[in-house]
Parts: C-alpha cells; structure tokens; sequence
C-alpha cells in the first residue's frame, strides 16, 4: 500500500484570499492550451485562427466550461437535491463539476463563437480537441491533490487510503485519468497532428478525441467509486459510462465518415 501525499489544496494565500491548486489546473489547462492551439492551427494547410482570435477562445471558453460544467453536474449527478435547493447550484466553490456537462458547454460555446466569428465549426473543434488532454492531465492531478474521486477498494500494491475515503487502501483512479485521459489521449493526437494530415480532414481529430475519451473514461469507471447519491446505475454502469456511450459513438462517426486519409 502506498502513502497518500499530504498535499495542501489550497497553492498559496494571500491574506483572505486562497488559491487552489484545482484553480491553477484550469488555469494552466486553459493557457497552455490557447497556445498549443496555435501550433495545431499553424500545422494545418490553411490556417484559420488569428492572434486575436485565439485571445477571445479564452474567454469563450471558460463561460462554456463553468456553466456547462456545474450544469451538467446538476442534472446528472444531483438533480433531486438542486431542485429542492436552489440556491445551492450557485456555490460552485463547494465543488461539483461534470467533464461531460463541460464538453457540452465548449461544444455550444464555440459553435457560437464560430457563427458569431464566419469560421467553420468543426476544423475549430479539431484544434480545440487536440488541446483538451491537457487540462485534463492537471485537472486530474489536481482531483488527486485534493483527495476527491477516488477509485473503489483494492489490494493492490498501488492501492491507497484516501483521506475521506475509509480505512481500506483504493485505487488511485485519478492518476488512471491523468495518464488515459491526459498523456496517452495527448500523445496521441499529437502524433497524428504531427504526422499525418487529419487536421486537413474537418472532424477526424475531433472524433478521436470523442471516441479516446470516451473509451479511456468507461474503462476508469470500473475501478472509480461511484457517486455516493446515484451508485451503479444500469447492468452495473455508472453515470460516467452512461454518458461516455453517445460519445464513443460520435467520435466513431466523425472517424469513419470520411475514408481517405493523407499521410506525409
């Protein structure tokens, strides 16, 4: 059994003020994104993102990750509790997050943003796909910092006890994340940026983000303790490979709709 590190969540203070290190995961996700977003751009043919527009992303981008991401919480993790408590929904320091909520709230964000700005929805959502596994490498990291998420228990030698989590040893199922969701899912896309010219071929990168996302995040659920408030759901599923199915099955669509595929 390994020893959980003893981590303070909160980076720094200054006086009132405390900084998390949840807070400068989002931060550091969404800033090395924005600027690994301009070297995918800048690998396409015909490169169709400016200084200036990629600026604005910013901000598009964390209205649709906040609202998307406490929306998405609400209605599919607690509902009956934020119906009967509604002013509760507002407290989002209190914590309560959905990743799939939040893709939901990218995904309608910048499709205004693309509207709003002439630019074709989906070679954007492919250099924004490319990013995504960054932040969600430090969210992760930062889960796992804060103690929260952890897997079911374990006898494994890796196993460990979570504070909150009871005195049995549990999978450290945030790091599984970390490294599904975040390096491998980066990896490869980076590759296949790099080497290949998917980028060229609107939505093939952006479903297999979908797809590798979707696959990496069902096969962590089965060793990720379920929500306290909903358990297993249907056939032993949680609610996270409940909604990891249409997504699998979006990105295996955007993959396979088109078949030529250009290499280098």
């Amino acid at each position: 059994m390994l020893t959980f590190p003893d981590i303070n969540p909160v980076a720094f203070a200054i006086g009132p003020l405390a900084v998390r290190w949840y807070a400068l995961a989002y931060i550091a996700g969404i800033l090395i994104g924005w600027w690994y977003i301009g070297r995918i751009d800048r690998r396409a043919g015909e490169p169709m993102l400016t200084d200036k527009a990629r600026e604005d992303m910013v901000t598009w981008a964390i209205i649709g990750v906040l609202l998307g991401g406490r929306l998405g919480y609400i209605l599919f993790y607690n509902a009956p509790y934020y119906f009967s408590h509604p002013g509760e929904a507002l407290k989002v320091w209190q914590g309560g997050m959905s990743f799939h909520g939040g893709l939901a709230g990218v995904l309608i964000a910048f499709w205004l943003y693309a509207r709003r700005g002439g630019l074709q929805w989906l070679p954007l959502m492919d250099r924004i796909a490319c990013a995504t596994p960054i932040g969600l490498f430090f969210g992760r990291l930062a889960n796992f910092v804060n103690g929260e998420l952890y897997g079911r228990p374990t006898g494994t030698p890796w196993g460990m006890v979570f504070p909150g989590g009871g005195p049995e040893p549990r999978h450290p199922s945030q790091l599984y994340e970390a490294g599904l969701e975040g390096l491998v899912l980066f990896l490869t896309l980076f590759l296949l940026a790099r080497y290949t010219r998917l980028i060229d071929t609107p939505g093939r990168l952006g479903g297999v983000f979908l797809a590798g996302y979707g696959l990496s995040r069902f096969t962590v659920e089965f060793f990720r303790q379920p929500d306290d408030q909903l358990g297993l759901l249907v056939a032993t599923f949680s609610m996270g490979q409940l909604l990891c199915l249409p997504m699998i099955a979006a990105g295996l669509w955007l993959m396979v709709r088109r078949m030529s595929v250009k290499t280098e």
